[in-house]
């Protein structure tokens, strides 16, 4: 059985990764493909866990390196449990951030050891590099208000509470992953209107994996 494909979005907070993957992953059904959509942290039973540990702020007490072993196992278990017996059985997998995130939000901003960093990614990730990576590119500023209002009264989690300039030297680091990994990654202007923003993610799927079809945005998926 051919082997499926493998996309993930990227990008700051608000920058609208979830919304992208949920109107990726209902264009490509429409398509007859077999799509299952996953996040991280999280995207299993062992890494769920770990999500709630991560994003409540727990852990950065213990530092960066610490923070960035909680999650190369949330990793691991994801991809053992989820994405790679997916893309074994031929289903493409469409993943709300992955490997880029830890290199950006831990290995740039949280000046972990970079050392570490890349151990623990070729340990970790090893084969499963995304065919596909979609950096959602927004104002900082921009994404933090759309965070904002998304959760309402609800408390900021371990990233979004982090002060407007982490935010910004994100952004930044994106745009550079963007350009030095092209052939991977695309960078995604996320600050037009909702359809040309997909646009612009159908037109680097078909062109890159090759899939036909016009794109459609889907009404009413999640934000």
């Amino acid at each position: 059985m051919t082997r499926g494909r493998f996309i993930t979005f990227e990008g700051g907070e608000g920058s609208g990764k979830s919304t992208h993957a949920t109107l990726l992953a209902q264009q490509l059904k429409q398509q007859g493909i077999d799509v299952i959509q996953t996040r991280e942290p999280g995207g299993s039973p062992g890494a769920e866990i770990m999500r709630h540990i991560i994003l409540s702020g727990a852990a950065k007490h213990l530092g960066g390196d610490a923070e960035l072993l909680l999650f190369a196992a949330a990793r691991d278990d994801h991809i053992r449990n989820t994405i790679a017996p997916a893309l074994a059985a031929g289903q493409w997998v469409i993943c709300d951030r992955f490997m880029d995130s830890t290199r950006i939000y831990q290995g740039i901003a949280g000046k972990t050891n970079p050392r570490l960093t890349r151990a623990l990614e070729r340990i970790v990730v090893g084969e499963y590099v995304p065919d596909l990576t979609f950096i959602m590119d927004l104002p900082a500023d921009t994404g933090l208000a759309r965070a904002q209002r998304r959760r309402g009264n609800s408390q900021a989690d371990r990233f979004e509470a982090e002060a407007p300039e982490f935010h910004e030297m994100l952004r930044e680091a994106f745009r550079i992953l963007a350009k030095q990994d092209s052939d991977r990654c695309v960078l995604i202007d996320a600050g037009k209107p909702k359809p040309a923003v997909f646009d612009q993610i159908w037109t680097a799927v078909r062109s890159r994996l090759g899939v036909g079809g016009v794109a459609r945005v889907v009404e009413g998926a999640a934000s």
